[in-house]
């Protein structure tokens, strides 16, 4: 189960093109339960992506509401 914080930043992740305002906790967590994945970018930066799992979370909480 996400905590109100993790769901938030997983919406914040698909929407942010820049993750350094993100709590890195949050993404850790994220990171673990695979909703999130890091890539290393060729310029030795990194980028978070949604993962299909993830993207299937958020689809889900959109029909909700």
């Amino acid at each position: 189960m996400l905590s109100p914080h993790e769901f938030a930043t997983l919406m914040l992740v698909k929407d942010a093109s820049d993750p350094a305002g993100l709590d890195r906790a949050e993404l850790d967590a994220l990171l673990e339960h695979q909703l999130v994945a890091l890539e290393t970018l060729a310029s030795g930066g990194e980028r978070f992506s949604v993962t299909c799992d993830g993207n299937s979370i958020l689809q889900a909480v959109a029909r909700i509401s």
